[in-house]
Formats: C-alpha cells, structure tokens, sequence
C-alpha cells in the first residue's frame, strides 16, 4: 500500500509490515518473517485464537501451521490502512481457495474445494521499530459458510457477499438479514 503523509516513524512502521508481509506470501520464508518482530512478539488470530506467545511460539506457528498454510491462490487485497503512534491497522480482503488443510483459520476441517473472500482486520503492535504483536481478526461465521459448514439460509450470516460489500458498499444491499426475517 502506499503510504502518503506519514511521519518518519510511521513510514517506518509501514515498511517494516509491507517487508513482514513480503516475507509471509511471498518469499514465504520464516527466519525473514522473524527478523521483522522483536525479541518477544505475539500473534494471535482472533476467531480460532491460533497464533502464539513469544518467538519460540510465533516460530513453531509461521513454520508449521501459517506460511505452509497458504493455497496456491491465496490472495491479499488492501482495502485501507491507518497509522497511529505504535500501531498500524489494515484492512483486506483474503481471498483463497480451500484446496489444502488450514489449521491457522480453519483448524482439524480438511479441504473443501471451496472459494472463501474474507475480510479482515490486521492490528500490529511495534516496539522500536519492529512488530512486537498482531491481532487479526475475520467473521469466522462468513468463512464456515462459504466453506460449507454453516447453512446461511438456518442462521443470520452471509458468505463471500460481507467482502465484496467492503469493497464496495454499493455492491451488496443492505439489511438483507433483516427483510428475510421480517414480514
């Protein structure tokens, strides 16, 4: 994402996630990811509360469960950014197709074959430059929909539909939920 008027410390903060990003889905390389976070980081996703504690935890998680845990297709697409002092904030949109096992979004459900789009939310915490935490968060509801496992027509949720209106609001109606409850 490009980033326009930032302060130098906030530049910095950018850079150092766009490279720990780099290193996640596209080099896919642990020890680049590692050298973007401090001494003691944490990640801890949210929904199915994957992630880890420290850097011997966040290790063990990118190698065994997060980098290997992308399919081929896994795309990230930027749809906003705000900087702060010591946190920056995206928001994308995470579009895959679920040809591999997942556990760091879907833990112990193998693959369905099955397009998902999520948005998501991406808090990351520095220190002295480097990411000392990150906080994500997705509508896990969406994503079992999408997948299969939740009926949307037995319970209040929508699929692929809450990314694409985050795109774009206009793409999507609102209070569709709502109408098909009321009557």
């Amino acid at each position: 994402m490009n980033s326009y008027n930032l302060t130098p410390e906030q530049q910095v903060m950018a850079d150092m996630w766009e490279r720990h990003m780099a290193a996640e889905f596209e080099e896919k390389s642990i020890s680049e990811t590692m050298e973007t976070m401090t001494s003691d980081p944490f990640v801890n996703h949210v929904p199915v509360m994957t992630g880890g504690v420290g850097s011997t935890e966040v290790r063990h998680f990118y190698s065994t469960y997060f980098i290997p845990g992308h399919p081929p297709d896994t795309e990230i697409v930027p749809v906003a950014r705000t900087v702060g002092k010591d946190r920056l904030v995206d928001e994308l949109i995470h579009k895959f197709t679920h040809t591999i096992e997942m556990p760091w979004i879907l833990p112990g459900v193998m693959p369905t074959g099955k397009r998902v789009e999520v948005a998501v939310i991406v808090v990351v915490q520095f220190k002295d430059g480097k990411i000392a935490g990150e906080r994500i968060y997705w509508d896990q509801a969406s994503v079992l929909a999408q997948i299969g496992l939740i009926d949307p027509r037995e319970v209040p949720v929508v699929g692929i539909e809450a990314s694409r209106k985050v795109v774009d609001v206009a793409q999507e109606p609102s209070n569709r939920l709502i109408m098909r409850t009321s009557g």
